[in-house]
C-alpha cells in the first residue's frame, strides 16, 4: 500500500477495518501516545532521544507523564484496574506483568516483528514478563542488585572487597569507611517506605538471613528469629554507618549521595552502575568498584531480579502506535542509538543477550558483574526454607503491594527512630495476618 492510499484508509475506515487493511502496526494520522514512566535516569535519557522515534513515525506524538517510583505505581495500578484510559504505554515491572496479564489487563506483544528478536531477550528477564506463552511487556532494561563501593575509601580503610562479600564484611567495611565529620558515610541503603523501595531491599536481604514472608501454609513469618535478625542488622548498620535522614532515601536519593562522594558503599540496582561511573554526573566516577550482593553463608545472596518494562493496557485506542513506540524503545537499534550519543557504558543493560556478546560492551567495568548478578538470581527458589510463592524482592500475589507498602512504613518508622525493631515486626505480623485472612488465604 502506498503512503497516499494509507492516508486515505486512515481517514475513512473504522479502527477494525484499518487493522484488517494495513496490519497491526498502522497508526492514525495524528495519534498521541501517552506514556507513564518512572523518573529513573535511563527513562529520562529515553525522553531526550525520542526525536529519533518521531522523525521515523511522523504520525505519532508522544506525551510523557514522568513520576517518582511510588507515585507511578499508584497511578498506573489505579488506572488499569479501573480501565481509566489515561495511558497508552505503562512502565511496569516483573511483579505486575504476570498478575495483570492473567487478569486480561495487558495487550500481548507476541506480534512484534521478527527483527525485534524476542529470542535475544535474556531468558530470566523474558520469563518474568511472559504468561501462558504471551509476552505482555517488553523489557527496557533488566537488573539485579550488587555492591557499588569506593575503591579509594576501601584502600584507605586497609580492606579489600571480596568479589562475593558477606554481610559481616560489609558491616566491618562500613564502620571503617565512615567519617561523619566529613559527611562520608560507610553505607547508603534504601529507607524510603514503599513495596518497591525499602521493602525491595529489605526483602532481598532477608532471604540471605534465612527469613521468608510466609511459610508453606501462607502464615506470615515476621515473628520469626530470622526476621528479627534481619531487621535489627539493617537498623544497626544504618545507625552506625548510614547517612542522616535515611528513612526518606530511595534509589534516586542514594544515587545522588553516592555521586557526591558521600557513600562508601551502596547496595542497590545494577542499573545504577552507569550513573555512578559517569564522569559528567559523578564526582567519584574513577573510584568505583563492584561486587556481588552479600550473603550470610546460608546459601542465598541478597540480590534481586527486576525489569522495568513497557506494556500496553487493554482497551487503549492507540494500540498500533503504542506497539511501534515499544518496538523502538526496546530494540537493539535503540541500544546502538544510546551508544552513539552517550557511549556504551550508558546503554540500558540487562535485557538482551546480544549486548553481553558485543565487543564494545564486554570491557565496560560493571558488565560482567551485572550479568552474573542477573543470572544468579532465582525467583523460583528465593529463600533458604521452602515457600509457596515465587519472587525474590516481592511475593508474586496481588495482595503483596498493599501489604508490603504498610510493612515498609513500619520499617521506615523504625529506621527514623520512631519505634523499635520489635514493635515494627509485631505490627508487620499483625497487619499481614489480617490482610491475608481477609484475602482468603
Amino acid at each position: 500500500m502506498t503512503l497516499k492510499n494509507m492516508k486515505n484508509v486512515l481517514r475513512t475506515t473504522s479502527a477494525a477495518a484499518l487493522l484488517a487493511a494495513v496490519g497491526a502496526h498502522a497508526v492514525s494520522h495524528a495519534d498521541t501516545v501517552t506514556i507513564a514512566t518512572v523518573n529513573n535516569g535511563d527513562m529520562i535519557r529515553m525522553q531526550k532521544l525520542t526525536d529519533d522515534f518521531t522523525s521515523r513515525n511522523p504520525g505519532i506524538t508522544l506525551e510523557w507523564v514522568t513520576l517518582e517510583e511510588n507515585i507511578l505505581r499508584q497511578r498506573v495500578t489505579q488506572d488499569i484496574a479501573t480501565r481509566g484510559g489515561q495511558f497508552d504505554v505503562l512502565t511496569i515491572g516483573t511483579y505486575e506483568v504476570p498478575i495483570w496479564g492473567r487478569n486480561g489487563w495487558l495487550v500481548s506483544l507476541n506480534d512484534l516483528p521478527a527483527e525485534w528478536d524476542v529470542d535475544d531477550l535474556l531468558p530470566a528477564i523474558r520469563s518474568g514478563l511472559t504468561v501462558d506463552g504471551n509476552l505482555y511487556a517488553a523489557p527496557f532494561y533488566g537488573e539485579s542488585s550488587m555492591v557499588m563501593y569506593r575503591t579509594d575509601l576501601m584502600e584507605k580503610a586497609g580492606l579489600r572487597m571480596p568479589e562475593a562479600p558477606t554481610w559481616e564484611f560489609i558491616r566491618e567495611a562500613a564502620a571503617a569507611m565512615t567519617d561523619r565529620d566529613n559527611e562520608t558515610y560507610g553505607i547508603c541503603l534504601r529507607g524510603k517506605a514503599g513495596w518497591g523501595e525499602n521493602m525491595a531491599f529489605i526483602t532481598a536481604t532477608s532471604n540471605a538471613f534465612g527469613a521468608r514472608w510466609f511459610d508453606e501454609n501462607w502464615t506470615p513469618q515476621f515473628d520469626s528469629d530470622a526476621w528479627s535478625t534481619t531487621l535489627n542488622f539493617y537498623l544497626d548498620l544504618m545507625g552506625d554507618a548510614g547517612p542522616p535522614g535515611a528513612s526518606t532515601n530511595g534509589f534516586n536519593e542514594n544515587l545522588s549521595l553516592f555521586q557526591q562522594g558521600k557513600c562508601g558503599m551502596w547496595i542497590d540496582a545494577t542499573v545504577a552502575a552507569s550513573f555512578v561511573t559517569n564522569p559528567n554526573d559523578s564526582t567519584v566516577a574513577d573510584e568505583v568498584g563492584f561486587a556481588l550482593a552479600p550473603d550470610t553463608g546460608l546459601g542465598k545472596r541478597s540480590n534481586w531480579l527486576w525489569a522495568w518494562a513497557l506494556a500496553i493496557p487493554a482497551g487503549t485506542q492507540k494500540e498500533a502506535a503504542a506497539k511501534q513506540f515499544i518496538e523502538w524503545a526496546t530494540s537493539k537499534e535503540y541500544i546502538e542509538l544510546v551508544a552513539s550519543k552517550e557511549g556504551w557504558a550508558n546503554v540500558p543493560p540487562g535485557a538482551r543477550s546480544s549486548l553481553y556478546e558485543n565487543p564494545n560492551y564486554k570491557d565496560i567495568p560493571f558488565a560482567r558483574m551485572t550479568l552474573e548478578s542477573i543470572l544468579s538470581a532465582d525467583p523460583l527458589n528465593p529463600t533458604v526454607d521452602p515457600v509457596p510463592y515465587v519472587g525474590i524482592q516481592f511475593v508474586a500475589i496481588p495482595e503483596f503491594a498493599g501489604i508490603a507498602t504498610e510493612v515498609g512504613q513500619e520499617f521506615s518508622a523504625a529506621l527514623a527512630g520512631q519505634q523499635t525493631a520489635a514493635e515494627a515486626l509485631d505490627k508487620a505480623q499483625a497487619l499481614t495476618a489480617d490482610a491475608m485472612e481477609a484475602a482468603g488465604y
